[in-house]
Order: C-alpha cells, then sequence, then structure tokens
C-alpha cells in the first residue's frame, strides 16, 4: 500500500541479482516513474541470491513508490521473475529489468492499452518504431535473431521476446507464471507461451533500448542451456496445446508507447 493506505493498481517487479551498483539508480528512475502515474503503484525487487548488498538495498530503500523485498533463493533469472510475479496482488502487473535498459516512457503507452483491454503488451526491440543502439557484442544480435526465429510459433508472432519490459493483465499473468518451469533466461518464452495458451493476444509497442554494460547474460556460457530449455518448453507446449484455445495473432498499434 502507498502512504494513504490505498493498494497498488500496479506493481512491477524488478529481478537483482548482485545488483548493489546499478539497482538504486534503477529504482530512483523507477520510483520518479511510478509517482506521476494517477494511481497508486508499487515496485517488488526479487533478490535472486545475491552475494552483494543488493538485498539490503532493497529492504531499507525509500522513495515515492512503496518498495518492498521477496527473496528467490532459486538462481536464474525465470525463478526470479516467477516469484515476483506470484507475490503480486494488482490488477496490472509487469516487470523490467534493474539496469532500466528500457526507457520508462515506453509505460504510458503500455498502460494505456492495458487500460483499453490488450492482456499482454511487451515492449520490442524489432517494432519499427523502436529506437535501439546497437548490441556490446555481434553475437548477442545473431543470436537473439535465431533464438526468436526458434519459437515465434508459440508466443502469437512476437519478434523479441528477450526485450525486459513485459506487462499484464495481474490475474493472467499468476495464472501463467504459476505454470512457468523453466528458472533460466528462456523463461520470457514460456511465460508468453502460456499467454497465448489461454487465448490473451500479445501487443508489441516500441521502446527506447540501450545496451547497459554489466548484464549477467552471456552468449558463451548460456547458450547451451537456453537451446535446452527452448525444447523443453516446446514439449510442454506441445502437450498442454490441446487444453488450451486457439491464440489471437498479434497486434502492433501504431505509435503506442510514447504516451
Amino acid at each position: 500500500m502507498d502512504a494513504n493506505g490505498a493498494a497498488p493498481v500496479l506493481e512491477i517487479v524488478v529481478p537483482a541479482y548482485n545488483e548493489a551498483v546499478r539497482l538504486p539508480r534503477g529504482l530512483a528512475e523507477l520510483g520518479a516513474k511510478l509517482a506521476g502515474l494517477p494511481f497508486p503503484a508499487a515496485v517488488v525487487v526479487v533478490d535472486n541470491g545475491s552475494t552483494d548488498a543488493t538485498a539490503r538495498i532493497a529492504e531499507r530503500w525509500s522513495g515515492p513508490v512503496p518498495v518492498r523485498l521477496v527473496r528467490c533463493p532459486t538462481r536464474g533469472k525465470g525463478a526470479a521473475v516467477r516469484a515476483g510475479l506470484l507475490a503480486t496482488r494488482a490488477p496490472r502487473v509487469g516487470f523490467c529489468d534493474a539496469d532500466m535498459a528500457t526507457g520508462l516512457d515506453a509505460l504510458d503507452g503500455v498502460l494505456g492499452l492495458l487500460r483499453a483491454g490488450h492482456p499482454v503488451v511487451v515492449g520490442s526491440r524489432r517494432h519499427p518504431a523502436s529506437r535501439v543502439e546497437d548490441y556490446s557484442h555481434p553475437l548477442r544480435r545473431v543470436g537473439a535473431i535465431v533464438f526468436n526465429l526458434l519459437i515465434r510459433d508459440l508466443v502469437g508472432g512476437v519478434t523479441d521476446t528477450q526485450c525486459g519490459f513485459k506487462f499484464f493483465d495481474g490475474e493472467l499473468a499468476r495464472a501463467a507464471a504459476a505454470e512457468l518451469r523453466t528458472d533460466g533466461f528462456a523463461f520470457d518464452v514460456e511465460l508468453l507461451a502460456a499467454c497465448v495458451r489461454r487465448g490473451a493476444a500479445v501487443t508489441t509497442v516500441p521502446v527506447e533500448w540501450r545496451d547497459v554494460p554489466g548484464s549477467t547474460f552471456s552468449v558463451g556460457r548460456h547458450s547451451v542451456t537456453c537451446l535446452r530449455d527452448l525444447t523443453a518448453i516446446r514439449l510442454r507446449a506441445g502437450r498442454a496445446a490441446a487444453r488450451a484455445p486457439a491464440p489471437r495473432p498479434i497486434t502492433e498499434p501504431t505509435g503506442a508507447g510514447s504516451g
């Protein structure tokens, strides 16, 4: 609840592993943005077994909107986001990265779409109206393209599943998160696929995105794990497909995300 005792209408999950350096700036930017909204909002920081001061920073944070700490000892960004989403209670929820690589101006358009009834709204660096700083390593760009080609049929045609800027109807997000079995970086695919199986259309919005140093993702260390996880996700999706309604197509409203 906010200082006036009102329950948040929006809760944003921030997964964090050893983010003591970047988290304060990220929370300050996010808090300032949320404080300007016309309804109560809150932040949920999920400490993913950090060995630095990440948890202490989140626990002691004092800012314009409430910040609460959730601890997730199971390592992996997917595990952290799952724990965070399941800890929410708001009618609208989402998650973004601690480094705030995605510009928060996109949030205005996202919230407008959620209010209009769009159940899943995600930032896409491949949206034609996005402004994206080049990836620092060419292999990351190639890997992202290959990754998304492998799974587009599972996620309603989304061309950028890995942008860390996703928002949902709260009940839908919690139901989908309860099914997540992927602890690592491929969790976005499983989360979106679970939403699509429930008949939810996925709407993409343009974003401003910059490559912030310090990412915990490594092409060399994580590629094999991601491919293994994608195989498992596809197998689980195949088993669940017969029980799910037919997915609706992706929609891309013109100019969304600019407010």
